[in-house]
């Protein structure tokens, strides 16, 4: 598990210093964790691991599975950017590579967690498919500038995974997944073309 927590940290620091516009970074993160706080993102995942914790008592740590794989597989620049890809009618080599990195820790989450990491199936569903659904109407603002900071505002959220999955601070990532959505528009506004 620590090896995959390094794994999450490598990826992350790797997405997150490609940014050229830290301003842009701090704003979306700002605006995404004011956001994610009005709706209780984090909270809502929890209870919804909790709720399904309960349906299956003697499971092991369902609620914290279910949240840390919801979160882990949901976060970041490779589930964005790959349902993009495939919503955009591209080769999905993005999903692909995540799926092979995901099936990998879904291994090592439910040895250590249990069942629950079998459930961030939904969410992760739901997730991608909006996006893929939408990707469409998205094409025309991926700008490589876009990209760029949408990959460092996910890279810093994935960051954040491998420190909570090591054990050096537990971050609210959930309520921080907004600020991944507002970098586009921040980019645009701020940032020259």
């Amino acid at each position: 598990m620590s090896g995959v927590g390094l794994a999450v940290l490598l990826i992350g620091m790797q997405l997150s210093l490609k940014s050229q516009q830290p301003l842009i970074i701090i704003g979306s993160l700002i605006g995404g964790g004011i956001i994610g706080e009005l709706f209780g993102i984090e909270a809502r995942l929890e209870a919804l691991g909790n709720w399904i914790g309960d349906r299956f008592k003697g499971s092991g740590k369902v609620a914290e599975g279910f949240v840390t794989a919801s979160l882990l597989y949901c976060v970041g620049a490779m589930a964005i950017m790959g349902a993009l890809q495939d919503g955009l009618g591209s080769r999905p080599d993005i999903l692909y590579a995540k799926a092979a990195l995901d099936g990998i820790a879904s291994v090592a989450l439910a040895s250590t967690l249990g069942i629950g990491v079998l459930f961030s199936a939904l969410p992760l569903f739901a997730y991608q498919g909006a996006i893929t659904l939408s990707a469409s109407f998205a094409q025309q603002i991926m700008t490589p500038a876009v990209v760029q900071e949408m990959n460092a505002v996910g890279g810093l959220l994935i960051l954040a995974i491998g420190l909570d999955m090591l054990g050096v601070k537990r971050v609210p990532v959930g309520n921080l997944l907004p600020a991944v959505f507002l970098a586009p528009p921040l980019v645009m506004l701020f940032v020259a073309s």
